[in-house]
């Protein structure tokens, strides 16, 4: 069994270990040394990319994700608050995005989020250690949205955490390790979660929202819209990694969108 995998079993069963890491990692950033990954076609290594390369596509999310609702929360980004960002590949700064004025119900529902995704990325960086990506430079407006209003932020809320979900189903047949998968599906599940309440809010303001993509099911309140993200097996959505970067990077294929330099790691063009 290697040593990531030792630890990644251990984070997941040991709340002890989590608790001793967090306080670590809030202390100060961890550094680890590396040279930028060079980026390859993601659906090229279906069948031979390593754990470690999914895990790591998962951390940049996971970054862009805990920037998104800490900024929206506090005006401050991850790092200001004792997150490690470092580690391997090009670190980048996160641009864009303010405090955001929300009601006492989405507050409430934001505060839990935010908390939640900052310890995913504090979870994976643990796990990965010296091996963890460093978080790659973040435009959190390069949709143009998510900050003047409460349905802005909702808005992309929803579509944050439906990717995410798609993105944990498409990346769980290419991990290998059992350990590793439980972790992935825990994280996924928390996701889930989260969607749903998004959805659920969004539907009770019967706002319309655009679809991520072709592969997305619009909240109730936009045209063929549902509660939930399901097609009509009632299966959740699955997007390749490839699909993903593509929504990421605004439709292009290396670079773009909320990821302007392109994400870290061996999993980085579409």
């Amino acid at each position: 069994m290697s040593r990531k995998t030792e630890a990644l079993k251990d984070l997941v069963q040991n709340p002890v270990s989590r608790r001793d890491f967090a306080k670590r990692t809030m202390a100060g950033s961890l550094v680890a040394a590396g040279a930028l990954a060079m980026g390859k076609p993601a659906d090229l290594f279906a069948q031979s990319i390593s754990d470690e390369a999914v895990l790591n596509f998962a951390l940049n999310l996971e970054y862009l994700e805990a920037e998104f609702y800490t900024v929206a929360l506090t005006g401050q980004r991850i790092a200001d608050i004792g997150i490690g960002v470092s580690g391997r590949g090009r670190q980048g700064a996160t641009v864009g995005g303010a405090r955001v004025s929300l009601d006492d119900r989405t507050r409430v529902v934001t505060e839990q989020v935010a908390l939640d995704e900052q310890k995913h990325v504090l979870f994976l960086r643990a796990a990965l250690r010296s091996s963890a990506v460093a978080k790659p430079a973040i435009n959190l407006e390069a949709l143009g949205l998510g900050f003047r209003t409460q349905t802005e932020f909702l808005t992309l809320s929803r579509a944050f955490e439906d990717l995410g979900v798609s993105a944990y189903a498409g990346a769980a047949k290419l991990i290998s390790n059992k350990a590793i998968l439980e972790a992935a599906a825990r994280i996924a599940l928390t996701e889930g979660q989260h969607a749903g309440v998004f959805r659920y809010l969004i539907a009770q303001a019967n706002v319309a929202v655009p679809q991520v993509d072709k592969l997305d099911v619009p909240p109730l309140g936009s045209p063929n819209g549902r509660l939930f993200q399901v097609d009509g097996n009632g299966l959740s959505t699955v997007r390749s990694a490839s699909e993903v970067l593509r929504a990421v990077y605004a439709g292009n294929a290396a670079r773009g969108g909320f990821f302007p330099d392109g994400v870290n790691g061996d999993i980085a063009t579409a």
